[in-house]
């Protein structure tokens, strides 16, 4: 009799640590991206709080990039879903080796060739050990991190990120479009 009751609490344990292991996945994000600052392009402080409650699309970007021309279909975007309460935020980065000008060569890029109106923030790094800690935290709890420029993003209105899409996702597609409608309501 003692022998069954052993090997039943062996059988609950190996159970539980199963369950356990294949509900890591499902763990508690202990932070929200808007926990996360940045520096606008202009050098000023950009506390992502300013936008707690409100849904984020951000993205990594470079002008020398064949994605570039994304920049349209995101200008696009913001002018469409501003008034719905999204903030488009585009991190220029060089960590692919097509985003070669300072801060003010990168305005001037965005600014003259696409008539940006977006928040755009300083040059980061979104990869790597010393990428920028929301690319980090996007990596750690969600797996999630820019295998290209113009990788995109869609936080909800948690600060929780609702989904990611590459850079093959153009901005105007069904995927990316049906992601900013759900997170907009």
């Amino acid at each position: 009799m003692l022998k069954k009751k052993y090997i039943f609490i062996l059988m609950v344990a190996i159970l539980f640590s199963f369950f356990n292991i294949n509900n890591s996945n499902a763990r508690e994000v202990s932070q929200s991206a808007y926990e996360f600052s940045f520096t606008d392009i202009d050098g000023n402080n950009f506390p992502l709080s300013q936008f707690k409650g409100k849904p984020l699309l951000i993205f990594n970007s470079a002008s020398k990039c064949g994605f570039t021309s994304q920049y349209t279909g995101i200008q696009k975007i913001h002018e469409s879903y501003k008034n719905k309460g999204l903030v488009v935020i585009g991190v220029p980065s060089d960590n692919f080796n097509q985003e070669p000008g300072n801060e003010e060569d990168i305005k001037k890029f965005c600014m003259v060739n696409f008539n940006i109106t977006f928040d755009l923030t300083k040059k980061n790094n979104v990869v790597g050990s010393d990428a920028h800690p929301l690319f980090k935290w996007l990596n750690n709890n969600y797996k999630a991190k820019p295998k290209w420029n113009f990788f995109k993003f869609v936080i909800n209105k948690e600060g929780k990120l609702e989904k990611h899409f590459s850079s093959m996702v153009s901005p105007s597609s069904n995927k990316l479009i049906s992601t900013l409608d759900k997170v907009i309501q």
